[in-house]
């Protein structure tokens, strides 16, 4: 199964804009790998705005 083009577009612009990681770096991650980081990017955010 091919992963959606859009949502691979929105995780790798997500872990850019949050850890300023260059792009093909975050492309080399896995799909589980990239997930993770897309859900822990979230807790921080949460917790730093005072939801967590």
């Amino acid at each position: 199964m091919t992963y959606p083009p859009d949502r691979l577009a929105e995780e790798v612009a997500y872990v850019a804009y949050h850890f300023h990681w260059p792009r093909a770096e975050i492309l080399d991650l896995t799909h589980e790998e990239r997930a993770g980081w897309v859900r822990e990017i979230s807790r921080i955010n949460t917790r730093v705005n005072g939801g967590g």
